[in-house]
């Protein structure tokens, strides 16, 4: 009923309604859509519903295979716990394919661990290495929940490690519109020079959230944005004294938190960064040029030090930094496990995260001069 009057005005479509709107207008477009993975007919977090079974004859419909307007085919497929095997297959595919997307999903983002050798072997460097190219999407669930090591984090330092030579896309997205127009854009590359295949760090808990929920004009408007700016924090260019970064589900953690509080925050500028490499590299300095106040620019993640964006994104910051301002890292300390096992300490922990992201006397871990 919700997805029914998603596009009604004053309503709003979540993650589930934007992606299934991607996927429509795309075969609209005339381009196959190829989905597998677990649990990718329902969804793994039950958002999809793709696939639907009649309970008393069992038989299957897709409501993609009911468009009038769908000028291709669209075919998504449960696949087993194997993950090397069905991303190695599915990557061939979409290079002997290139006329088709093809997308793998990975049931916890965690599980993509099991298939390393695919994406060290072959997605990461194939173009390099043979001249194989593929526009193919990867989407792993990623974001601290206190859900335990096995089921938080798919290793984004991993990706943004072996990213170089603009060999692929690595994004972390905060709404459905964005998701929308990310995949779209995907969908185009299809053949073409430009095509590199997409690792998208895809949400659980914010499935449903509506503060990634996105109004009917988000979709027939605009595009992709490589940055964006925190949904609710009034910008202040003059007051501005830390500039306040980051991606993915910590950002709408602190968006929450700012709307909790009752704090003036006229001193703060967030951005969230939505597609980490390429690095928005003159996006943000854009934004850097605009703030003449500023005192620190501020890098905030929920993985620990050692793990996430964090020595990826530093050196860029860097670079950005002006005469008398600091970077500052705010997070977890290194660990050699991605995340505690017990909810409640996770609970303080990401907390204390939010609670020194938005209050100017709480230190961070990491601080240095230019």
């Amino acid at each position: 009923k919700r997805r029914e009057k998603m596009l009604e005005e004053g309503n709003k479509a979540d993650w589930g309604a934007g992606e299934a709107l991607a996927y429509a207008s795309i075969l609209e477009d005339g381009i196959p859509i190829r989905i597998t993975g677990q649990d990718t007919e329902r969804g793994t977090f039950a958002h999809r519903h793709l696939v639907l079974y009649d309970v008393e004859t069992a038989k299957a419909y897709c409501p993609m295979h009911g468009l009038e307007e769908a000028k291709a085919s669209f075919d998504i497929r449960n696949s087993p716990l194997s993950e090397a095997g069905v991303l190695g297959f599915e990557y061939g595919y979409s290079v002997h394919s290139p006329e088709t997307l093809v997308i793998w999903e990975a049931q916890f983002g965690d599980f993509a661990n099991a298939a390393q050798v695919i994406f060290d072997q072959f997605i990461s460097s194939a173009r390099a290495k043979w001249g194989e190219k593929s526009n193919m999407v990867i989407l792993l669930p990623h974001g601290y929940e206190g859900q335990g090591p096995e089921h938080s984090s798919a290793r984004l330092e991993r990706f943004l490690q072996m990213a170089a030579e603009n060999n692929w896309i690595v994004a972390n997205v905060t709404s459905s519109a964005q998701f929308f127009h990310l995949i779209r854009r995907q969908a185009k590359m299809r053949g073409r020079e430009e095509a590199r295949p997409l690792i998208l760090m895809s949400p659980k808990s914010l499935l449903r959230n509506q503060r990634v929920a996105s109004e009917a004009k988000e979709f027939t408007q605009g595009k992709f944005q490589v940055l964006r700016d925190q949904p609710n924090l009034p910008i202040s260019k003059e007051k501005a004294k830390r500039l306040l970064l980051g991606t993915g589900k910590v950002m709408v953690d602190i968006e929450e938190a700012i709307d909790e509080s009752k704090d003036n925050f006229d001193w703060l500028r967030a951005v969230r960064i939505e597609q980490l490499y390429p690095f928005p590299k003159k996006e943000l300095e854009k934004v850097i040029d605009e703030l003449p106040n500023i005192e620190e620019i501020v890098w905030v993640q929920e993985e620990p030090k050692n793990m996430g964006s964090w020595h990826y994104v530093a050196d860029y910051l860097r670079n950005l930094m002006r005469d008398g301002q600091s970077l500052r890292y705010i997070g977890r300390p290194n660990r050699s496990s991605p995340a505690v096992g017990e909810p409640n300490i996770h609970k303080v922990l990401q907390n204390k995260i939010i609670e020194k992201a938005i209050n100017p006397s709480k230190g961070g871990t990491t601080r240095e001069g230019n």
